[in-house]
């Protein structure tokens, strides 16, 4: 059977945000339903064709993720399960097909303006600014590193968030200024023990996260949840272990099928990096669509039941 394909979701909740994958609806006061869809960016722009399994692939990571550390990380995750979501909102039923295997009851927080970015190795943004600087959002880095080379130790850095566009790096210093020294503090000692735990996790099932961003929020009761997304191949860069070399650009677990077919368009200009994106052909969605499966096979030990997304 054909998977269901999920573009832009109109459920009948208030719409809170509508971001580049998911769409966030409140459920009460209190809660929030994020709904991942099959949407895919490259180049900051979106693509028009839907990855099948992609939403799926992100919700299902990030809740088994959650399950490893809730017995020491608070998180904000209520329920991953459509049909016990749907009994507690019927007004949802009709849409039942489209919640399956990508939708998150969550608590509601007020979020931290920050990425909560933890870097292993180094690539992609930091690496360009250490060739052209030595720093990371200026700040020295150790000399001689090579692209994708391991850091002595993992590098908290983070970021602003944007909703388009990419995100800028920024010194702790002034995450402090934005948050304050005590909840500063807080989200690095964090964003550090989920990305060690994660790193360790993985590696035994021959991943490196080279790096990887989370998100944190404020509850009522004033609780710190880890919340959004966790280490899906989206928010982090996944390299096959037994394909790693430093000293160039390593293969991912993502969307690089997509970026590489992109970049081949741009090279031939017949592209020039702008919306509106030129159609992909099925092939590019294919190979994208199983390297998200392939995550998370990998990651979780177990194959999505793609039969319940049908």
């Amino acid at each position: 059977m054909s998977p269901t394909l999920v573009g832009t979701t109109e459920l009948p909740l208030a719409l809170v945000r509508r971001g580049k994958v998911r769409d966030v609806y409140a459920v009460g006061d209190d809660r929030l339903l994020l709904v991942a869809s099959d949407r895919v960016s490259a180049f900051d722009v979106v693509m028009r064709e839907l990855v099948p399994y992609k939403g799926a692939v992100l919700t299902q990571i990030t809740a088994w993720w959650l399950r490893q550390f809730e017995d020491e990380i608070a998180h904000h995750l209520l329920s991953v399960d459509a049909e016990a979501i749907v009994a507690e909102v019927p007004a949802l039923r009709p849409h039942l097909p489209q919640l399956r295997g990508r939708a998150m009851l969550s608590r509601r927080t007020e979020v931290f303006p920050i990425e909560c970015v933890v870097r292993g190795y180094i690539s992609g943004s930091a690496w360009k600014e250490y060739q052209a600087t030595g720093t990371l959002a200026g700040e020295a880095l150790p000399a001689g590193l090579r692209e994708s080379s391991p850091f002595p130790a993992p590098v908290f850095s983070p970021a602003t968030k944007a909703e388009s566009g990419h995100d800028e790096n920024i010194t702790v210093a002034r995450m402090r200024s934005v948050v304050g020294d005590e909840v500063a503090a807080t989200l690095e000692q964090l964003a550090r023990r989920v990305y060690e735990r994660g790193r360790d996790v993985a590696a035994a099932r021959g991943i490196i996260i080279a790096d990887t961003k989370f998100e944190f929020g404020r509850a009522p009761d004033g609780r710190i949840l880890l919340i959004d997304e966790v280490m899906t191949p989206d928010s982090s860069r996944f390299w096959p272990a037994d394909h790693y070399a430093p000293g160039r650009t390593q293969p991912s677990f993502d969307k690089q099928p997509l970026r590489d077919w992109l970049d081949g368009e741009r090279r031939a200009g017949r592209w020039d990096g702008n919306y509106p994106p030129p159609t992909l052909p099925a092939s590019v969605v294919g190979a994208t669509s199983e390297r998200y499966l392939d995550a998370f096979r990998r990651v979780t030990g177990a194959a999505l039941d793609t039969r319940a997304l049908a």
